[in-house]
């Protein structure tokens, strides 16, 4: 299975809906636009940023149909799998396969408390489902499950299971599921915006960073930056990208991207309720953050 192309700056796009919380395409088009404009090197449908927990089944076949068919194989497609059962998963991987996703990553199921082995069950069988190279994604913050270091060394010898995205922010866990999967061929990518140089130096490959979403261009530069061997200049990208991120507790979980997406011009759109946009003033201060980086026009 070839999974050269996972590799580096991927941004979890965000999913711009209507009232009723159906995709909006033309508003969804014009971001993957930006990013490719941006110099990503995928895209990845349906994470958490994309709010797929607020999609039905339809809107978020929809919304991977629209990324493939936008994206027109220039980058690969990446789609998002997440639910509480097993059987959900299955479905929802299927689902991706069949709208034209070359890879999924899969979150462990939130509220439950599984156990290794219950996660590996689950990792497996969801791979098992599909023949698309898998990403295991490990997102503590928001699951409440934590997949440790050695169950992704245990699901790296599976033939499909290929990767991880650790948005763990610890950067310890990062280095022992690289360290421990070293010379396989697994493919560890960051999933906390603050900490991409960190893991691109201990050996990963590349990024899911939510902030491409909104500077793709800068996420990208510490990436080609350290690929040309310029750690310097890597490093500085990285502290200029580090404010923007940091901005994000300005708002609930995934708001402050779309808010920043809609001051840009981009028309992300309001979030899924119960969130809602940043207050006033935080808003006022996201927009301060944007024009310090020269973002805005």
């Amino acid at each position: 299975m070839n999974t050269d192309f996972i590799r580096g700056v991927v941004p979890p796009l965000v999913t711009p809906v209507d009232a009723e919380d159906r995709v909006q395409e033309p508003a969804f088009r014009r971001i993957i636009k930006h990013v490719l404009d941006g110099g990503v090197h995928g895209v990845f449908a349906l994470g958490s940023t994309g709010e797929f927990f607020g999609l039905d089944e339809d809107q978020q076949k929809r919304a991977i149909e629209i990324a493939v068919d936008e994206v027109a194989g220039r980058v690969p497609v990446y789609a998002g799998v997440g639910a509480v059962t097993t059987r959900e998963c299955i479905r929802a991987a299927r689902r991706a396969e069949a709208a034209g996703a070359q890879a999924i990553t899969v979150l462990p199921p939130p509220l439950l408390t599984s156990s290794d082995d219950e996660l590996f069950g689950h990792f497996k069988a969801i791979a098992d489902s599909v023949s698309l190279p898998v990403l295991i994604y490990n997102n503590p913050d928001r699951i409440r499950i934590n997949v440790s270091a050695g169950l992704v060394e245990r699901l790296a010898a599976l033939p499909t299971i290929v990767g991880a995205k650790d948005s763990s922010g610890d950067m310890t866990q990062t280095g022992e599921y690289i360290r421990r999967t070293r010379g396989t061929g697994f493919r560890v990518m960051a999933g906390r915006d603050t900490m991409v140089l960190a893991t691109l130096v201990y050996g990963g490959v590349g990024c899911v960073a939510t902030t491409a979403n909104i500077a793709p261009a800068l996420v990208v530069k510490i990436y080609d930056r350290f690929m040309a061997g310029d750690l310097k200049g890597a490093l500085e990208a990285q502290y200029e990208l580090a404010p923007l991120r940091i901005a994000f507790g300005l708002g609930s979980w995934p708001v402050v991207t779309k808010d920043a997406l809609n001051l840009l011009g981009l028309e992300a759109g309001a979030p899924i309720l119960p969130n809602t946009s940043c207050s006033g003033a935080n808003l006022e201060a996201l927009r301060q953050v944007l024009a310090g980086m020269g973002l805005l026009k």
